[in-house]
C-alpha cells in the first residue's frame, strides 16, 4: 500500500518519525529489560544479570524485517523479537530473558509505551487549541453572526459563541484523554503469573512503576476495558476537532465567506482553477477524523475476546490503535494552525444577516405582536412581513411597517420604536455574551 501517499499525509510527520518498526522493537525491550531488573531486586534472577542483558542488547541491531516476516508464524511481533533477544544473550543469561512473561505481555505494555509520548503530544495540541479559541472568544464575544439551523439561517448570535462550543468540545476530549491510563501488561500464559505465585502481582507492579505505566488491578488479557477507554476517547477528540473543522469549510464557503483559512503559499490550490482557495486543512482534518471513527469501530468490535487469550481480536486492535494516535495528532496540528490563524470576516457576517432583509428576526417580532394582536396572527404577520422583504428585496422592517394589521395598531398599543428595536439582530443574542464568559471561565479551570 501506498502509504507515504494516502494515509501519512493525513498523520502528524512528527509522530511518523517516531512511531515505526524499530520504536516498536525498542519498547518491547524496554519492557523486557525492566522485567529482568525488577525481578533482579527480588531475588528472581541473579544479581547483575540484567545489567548484562542491558548491555548486550541495548548494542544489539534486532533485524526487524526478520521479525516481521516471523509474525506470520507466531502471530505477533513479540515470538521472533524474544527469540532474537535470547540468541543475543550468553547462554548463562539465556533462561532469565522474557521469565514469567508471555507474547501478550510484551505487545500490550509495548504499545502502552508507544503511545505515552502520543498522549503527551495530543494533551499539548490541545492547550494550543484552547490558547488560540480563548483569544478568539475574546475577539468576537460581540461580533454578531447569523446561526443556522438545519442549514438555514435561524437566529442571530455571536462568534464568540461558536467558538466557544468548539473550545469546549476539544477541551472536553482534552480531560477525557488526561485521565485514560496506560496500563503494563503481566500475567504470563493465562494471566495467573504461573511460577511466580505470588510474586506476580509484586512483579507487575514494580514493572509499572518503573516504566512510568499505570498498575493493573489484575492482568487484563482479555479484559480490553483499557483499550476501549483510549479508543474511545480518540475518537471522542477527532469528533471535536472534526465539527470544528466541519463549521469552519461551510463558512468559507464563497457565497458565505465569513471566515477563511489562514493563508500559506500553495495552500488550497486547485489543479486546474486558479482562482481557488479551497479549505485543505478542514479536509485534512475531517480525512483523519473519518478514519479515526472507522478504527473505533475495530477496537469496539474487538472489547469482548474470548476466555485468557484472544483469537484475532486481540489482533486487529493494534494497528487501529496507533493509526488513530497518529492520525488524531495529524489532525490538532492542522486544528491549532486553524485556530491561531482563523481570519474572520464580520463585514460578511454583517451582510449575511441582512440576506433575508431582515426576516430572521420574525421570531422575536412575533413576541413582541402576540399580547396585542394574539398568538396566531403576531406568527402569521410577522412571516407574511419576512416573505414580502424576501420577494420584494426591501428591509424587513419597512415591510413590517407598511403591513396592514400593523398600521392599525401602530398608533394605538404598539410602540414603533420598540417594533424597530426588535428587528435589531444586535438587540436580540439572548445568552451570548454571558455564554462565551462561562465557556471561559470553565476553559481557565
Amino acid at each position: 500500500m501506498p502509504d507515504a501517499l494516502l494515509q501519512h499525509p493525513f498523520m502528524s510527520q512528527t509522530a511518523l518519525a517516531e512511531c515505526h518498526a524499530d520504536s516498536m522493537v525498542q519498547a518491547m525491550l524496554a519492557f523486557e529489560l525492566a522485567l529482568a531488573e525488577v525481578q533482579e531486586v527480588r531475588g528472581a534472577v541473579p544479581q547483575g544479570a540484567s545489567a548484562e542483558m542491558r548491555r548486550c542488547l541495548e548494542r544489539h541491531a534486532f533485524d526487524t524485517a526478520a521479525i516481521a516476516t516471523g509474525i506470520a508464524s507466531g502471530g505477533n511481533a513479540a515470538i521472533p523479537f524474544v527469540k532474537q533477544g535470547r540468541a543475543a544473550l550468553p547462554d548463562a543469561l539465556k533462561r532469565y530473558w522474557h521469565m514469567g512473561a508471555t507474547s501478550q505481555d510484551v505487545i500490550d505494555s509495548a504499545l502502552m509505551l508507544l503511545l505515552k509520548p502520543r498522549l503527551a503530544a495530543l494533551d499539548a495540541l490541545l492547550l494550543r487549541c484552547r490558547t488560540a479559541a480563548i483569544a478568539l472568544m475574546q475577539a468576537h464575544q460581540q461580533t454578531v453572526m447569523v446561526g443556522r439551523t438545519l442549514m438555514q439561517q435561524a437566529l442571530p448570535m455571536t462568534f464568540g459563541v461558536k467558538v466557544a462550543h468548539w473550545a469546549i468540545g476539544l477541551e472536553q476530549a482534552r480531560r477525557r484523554l488526561a485521565i485514560v491510563e496506560l496500563p503494563v501488561q503481566f500475567g504470563g500464559a493465562v494471566g495467573v503469573h504461573s511460577g511466580l505465585d505470588e510474586l506476580g502481582l509484586d512483579f507487575m507492579d514494580a514493572l509499572a512503576a518503573r516504566l512510568g505505566l499505570s498498575a493493573p488491578v489484575l492482568p487484563w488479557h482479555t479484559d480490553r476495558q483499557p483499550i476501549h477507554a483510549l479508543g474511545t476517547a480518540l475518537d471522542a477528540a477527532a469528533g471535536a476537532a472534526e465539527k470544528l473543522a466541519l463549521d469552519i469549510a461551510l463558512l468559507t464557503q464563497t457565497e458565505v465567506g465569513e471566515v477563511a483559512e489562514p493563508s500559506a503559499p500553495g495552500m488550497g490550490e486547485s489543479s486546474s482553477m486558479p482562482h481557488k482557495r479551497n479549505p485543505v486543512r478542514c479536509a485534512m482534518i475531517r480525512g483523519a477524523a473519518r478514519q479515526v471513527h472507522g478504527h473505533a469501530t475495530v477496537l469496539l468490535n474487538a472489547t469482548a475476546q474470548p476466555l485468557e487469550r484472544g483469537l484475532g481480536e486481540w489482533h486487529a486492535e493494534w494497528s487501529p490503535l496507533v493509526d488513530s494516535a497518529l492520525l488524531l495528532e495529524g489532525a490538532l496540528e492542522q486544528a491549532a494552525v486553524l485556530l491561531e490563524g482563523l481570519e474572520v470576516n464580520p463585514e460578511a457576517m454583517r451582510r449575511n444577516l441582512a440576506a433575508t432583509g431582515g426576516g430572521i428576526m420574525a421570531e422575536p417580532v412575533s413576541r413582541l405582536l402576540a399580547p396585542v394582536l394574539g398568538q396566531d396572527a403576531a406568527k402569521r404577520i410577522s412571516a407574511e412581513a419576512a416573505e414580502t422583504a424576501r420577494l420584494q428585496g426591501i428591509p424587513y422592517t419597512e415591510a413590517l411597517e407598511a403591513h396592514d394589521e400593523v398600521k392599525a395598531e401602530v398608533n394605538g398599543k404598539l410602540d414603533v420604536e420598540a417594533l424597530r428595536q426588535a428587528t435589531d439582530p444586535a438587540l436580540y443574542l439572548g445568552s451570548s455574551l454571558a455564554q462565551v464568559r462561562r465557556a471561559m471561565a470553565w476553559l481557565d479551570e
